[in-house]
């Protein structure tokens, strides 16, 4: 633990007049798990040392969401690729990094910058129906993950031999009283512990011995397993792996997780360092399940055949013994908890948010009960449905969690990118044409993506044919969209380029204080297509779930 107490000016803090923060609990010191920082705190750090201690003190936000989202699901998801297909589907997770670097730094942008949640800026800048849009569906889809992560507790809970009930029991007990102690450093010191945790997949790999050169050559070249008879089976899981991997919950969570730590932009540079850190532990774990699994399973009947995350258990302990075996089940139940932390908070931070609900793990349970009352009251519910509900209807549930992903991800992307570019709410930190055109780019990919998963979840019998043709006309539509607005730059009056000055205390005035922002032709347009697509494809989501229901 490190203690970063030179004492200066309190202006270097959050600038109280200015501020839009909404909870007094998320301005003062900053306490994280391996460090405190001072608010007065604001000597440049000169050495390494000194450059190390800040590091420290900030890490948690970048680790803690991009760990958690290497949960029960992308256990999953990674042994499903590895024992189906080996390793060569690896190039995804590098194709993944800038998309994943790109969201993640966006939104610690928002919230270093702004101190509102995310679901708080879309109410204010967008109006009632999205912001109302963007909470209630967020709950519902987390309280879906949460499902998937208590089944992992269960399918982990069953290989090691322990009993289902008590299993599931103990696990909500540890996720609820985690964040039930009033400290914001203790919840964070559990969840930085279950983070390293994940390091676990590192030694089961060295002991399962896959083909570093294959995994290597893999991890670089593109290729597409099965041919083109296997299209769609191939493009679904392309798709799990980006849904895993990139999810809407995660944009909430990372944003209010670093109001909560109460970083300001002064310290951006080190929660950058933070997210890139959880991003390599995320690709690494990633790879090393594909591999493992690829190993364990190759030439065996099981190739091609897999059922779930307790069967890559099995498989790793009849290719390399019990041991693993154990050792990939004790990541598979760590994995689930730090999943259920990170969609729990990033639900009751946004219902906090657009509510005006007190909502800090800095306040004990008297001063933010609704804020705990709801963490708590999802994870219970979450158990109690993984322990009375049927196997076909956690099928139908973990259906219903890929399908809303899918719906809900280019929505999500596309408010980001929007909020991004105001410059009443970004100022200095507003995206630059570069970052701009990447994500724009990003987003169009995402579309696709989502269209394809609606359409093939929907429609299981899908052919190649109906997927290759989504995906073309997705790419003329985005092709039509960046010739749009390319011409509209070059006729619409030029902007003021940005004023990059004075960034480190820059901070959003208060939202009361800011203009809406001017609703484009363009923006309406597209404001409204999303709206569309979002409606319709809810409806084909409640018709499929309600005629898999009565089937059954």
């Amino acid at each position: 633990m490190t203690d970063i107490t030179t004492k200066t000016d309190l202006t270097a803090g959050v600038p109280a007049p200015r501020a839009a923060v909404l909870d007094d609990a998320h301005i003062g010191d900053i306490k994280g798990a391996l460090g405190t920082i001072r608010l007065d705190d604001d000597a440049p750090r000169k050495g390494l040392s000194a450059k190390l201690k800040t590091l420290l003190a900030i890490v948690g936000p970048g680790l803690i969401v991009m760990v958690g989202d290497n949960d029960a699901g992308a256990f999953s998801t990674y042994g499903q690729a590895g024992q189906n297909y080996g390793t060569s589907l690896l190039w995804t997770l590098l194709l993944l990094v800038p998309v994943l670097y790109v969201n993640q730094e966006m939104v610690l942008r928002l919230g270093a910058v702004t101190g509102v949640g995310h679901a708080r800026l879309i109410l204010e800048r967008f109006g009632r129906f999205w912001g109302a849009f963007s909470v209630i569906d967020l709950f519902l889809l987390n309280a879906l993950t949460l499902v998937t992560e208590f089944i992992g507790v269960t399918l982990a809970a069953g290989y090691l031999g322990l009993p289902k009930v008590a299993s599931v029991v103990l696990a909500a007990a540890i996720i609820i009283a985690s964040a039930f102690t009033g400290s914001f450093r203790r919840f964070e010191r559990i969840a930085v512990a279950l983070c390293a945790g994940s390091l676990l997949l590192v030694p089961i790999y060295f002991m399962v011995h896959p083909k570093s050169s294959q995994m290597g050559h893999d991890f670089v070249v593109p290729n597409m397993p099965g041919g083109t008879g296997q299209l769609a089976t191939v493009m679904l899981l392309i798709i799990s792996i980006v849904g895993t991997t990139v999810a809407p919950w995660q944009l909430f969570f990372q944003q209010s997780y670093v109001i909560d730590k109460r970083i300001t932009p002064r310290f951006m540079k080190y929660e950058k360092v933070d997210l890139w850190i959880g991003i390599v532990i995320v690709v690494v774990g990633a790879a090393a399940m594909m591999g493992f699994a690829a190993a364990a399973f190759a030439g065996t009947d099981g190739f091609g055949q897999f059922s779930d995350a307790a069967g890559v258990a099995r498989g790793l302990e009849a290719h390399a013994g019990k041991l693993v075996g154990v050792l990939f089940a004790i990541a598979l139940l760590d994995a689930s908890i730090i999943g259920a932390f990170a969609v729990s908070l990033s639900t009751a931070y946004a219902i906090g948010d657009v509510f005006g609900i007190k909502h800090s793990l800095h306040r004990g349970i008297g001063g933010a009960k609704g804020f705990y009352a709801v963490y708590a009251g999802l994870v219970c519910a979450a158990a109690g449905i993984v322990l009375v509900a049927s196997d076909h209807t956690l099928g139908l549930l973990t259906q219903g969690v890929q399908v809303l992903a899918g719906v809900l991800l280019p929505s999500a992307s596309v408010f980001l990118l929007l909020l991004c570019n105001d410059r009443q709410v970004l100022g200095p930190w507003t995206n630059g044409p570069k970052t701009n055109a990447f994500t724009s780019a990003v987003v169009g990919v995402l579309v696709t993506l989502s269209i394809i998963l609606t359409a093939s979840v929907l429609f299981p019998d899908i052919s190649s044919g109906a997927i290759l043709d989504i995906m073309a006309g997705c790419g003329v539509v985005g092709v039509l969209a960046a010739g749009f607005a390319f011409t509209r730059k070059r006729t619409a009056t030029k902007e003021d380029p940005i004023d990059r000055t004075g960034r480190d205390t820059w901070r959003m005035p208060p939202l009361e204080t800011l203009t809406m922002p001017v609703m484009s032709t363009g923006r309406k347009i597209g404001m409204g297509a999303l709206r569309g697509y979002l409606f319709i494809a809810m409806i084909l989501v409640v018709i499929k779930l309600v005629q898999s229901a009565l089937a059954h």
